[in-house]
C-alpha cells in the first residue's frame, strides 16, 4: 500500500514539474500547408453534375498528367489575442481546370481579434475583392480524448459541424494559449495546428511553429476591397448567381469557408 502511495506521489510530482517547466508560446509565426485532394474533388463533381465537362475520360486524362494533391502554403502570425492569416503565393504550375474549384485556392487574408471576437477579411471571389468586417465564426466544438503530434506539439482533437453540413476535425495545442487557427477556425482552448474537412477533401496542417517575437506592424490590417459585412456579401453573391442553378450553392459555400 505504501509503495503504491509512493509511486502515485512520484507521478504527481513529475507531472507538476513538467507543467511548471512547460514553455507556453504567446506569440510567433506558424507555417501551414493546405492540401486539396483534387482527384476526389473531380470525382464528386462528376457524380453531382454528370452532364458537365467532368467526364470519365476527362478525369482519367487529368489523373495521368497531374498529381493527386495540390499544396498551398500560408503563415499565421499571432500575438496574444490577435492573429493574422496570410496566404503565400502559389508557385506551382497551375492547371486551368483547377480554376473551377474555389476550394483549391486561398482567397482570404484575415486579421482576427480574439478578445473582441471580430475579424477583417480581405476576400477574393472570382474577379471581385471584398473587405468583410464582422464577428468571428461561432463553432460548437466537441473535445475528444484523441491526441496527435503536429509540428512537434501534442495536440488534442475536437470535432464540429459548420454551415449545417460541413464536418470539421481540428487539433489544438494548449501550450500555445491563443484561441486561433488557420483561415476562420478558432474557439478552442489553444492554437489550432491542424484542420481537416474530410467530405470537402481539404486539410490544413502546421509544418513549423516559430517561437519568435512579433511586432504590431506584422499584424497587418487588410485594406483592399469593397467594405461589406457577411450578410451583405451573401446577398451580393446570391443576386449575382441567381441564374447559376446548383453551381451557385457550391460557390456560396466556398465563399463562406
Amino acid at each position: 500500500m505504501k509503495l503504491k502511495y509512493t509511486l502515485l506521489m512520484l507521478v504527481c510530482t513529475m507531472n507538476y514539474a513538467m507543467a511548471q517547466n512547460a514553455r507556453f508560446v504567446n506569440q510567433g509565426i506558424i507555417e501551414f500547408e493546405k492540401k486539396i485532394n483534387v482527384y476526389a474533388l473531380i470525382q464528386d463533381q462528376a457524380k453531382k453534375y454528370p452532364d458537365n465537362f467532368w467526364s470519365a475520360q476527362a478525369l482519367e486524362q487529368y489523373q495521368k498528367n497531374n498529381p493527386q494533391f495540390k499544396t498551398l502554403n500560408s503563415e499565421l502570425t499571432f500575438k496574444n489575442n490577435q492573429t493574422y492569416f496570410n496566404p503565400l503565393a502559389d508557385e506551382s504550375v497551375s492547371n486551368s481546370w483547377l480554376g473551377n474549384f474555389a476550394t483549391a485556392k486561398q482567397n482570404n487574408i484575415i486579421l482576427t481579434n480574439l478578445k473582441s471576437e471580430t475579424s477583417i477579411i480581405q476576400k477574393s471571389v472570382y474577379e471581385e475583392t471584398y473587405l468583410v468586417k464582422d464577428s468571428i465564426r461561432k463553432i460548437n466544438w466537441k473535445i475528444t480524448d484523441e491526441f496527435r503530434n503536429i509540428a512537434g506539439y501534442d495536440c488534442r482533437r475536437a470535432n464540429a459541424l459548420i454551415m449545417d453540413s460541413i464536418y470539421v476535425v481540428a487539433f489544438y495545442a494548449d501550450v500555445i494559449p491563443v484561441s486561433g487557427g488557420p483561415e476562420t477556425f478558432s474557439g478552442l482552448p489553444g492554437m489550432i495546428l491542424g484542420v481537416a474537412l474530410p467530405r470537402e477533401h481539404i486539410t490544413w496542417f502546421a509544418t513549423k511553429v516559430k517561437d519568435v517575437e512579433v511586432t504590431d506592424a506584422q499584424l497587418k490590417v487588410p485594406s483592399k476591397g469593397k467594405p461589406v459585412n457577411k450578410k451583405q456579401l451573401s446577398d451580393i453573391l446570391k443576386s449575382a448567381l441567381k441564374d447559376w442553378g446548383n453551381y451557385a450553392s457550391d460557390i456560396l459555400k466556398s465563399a463562406d469557408m
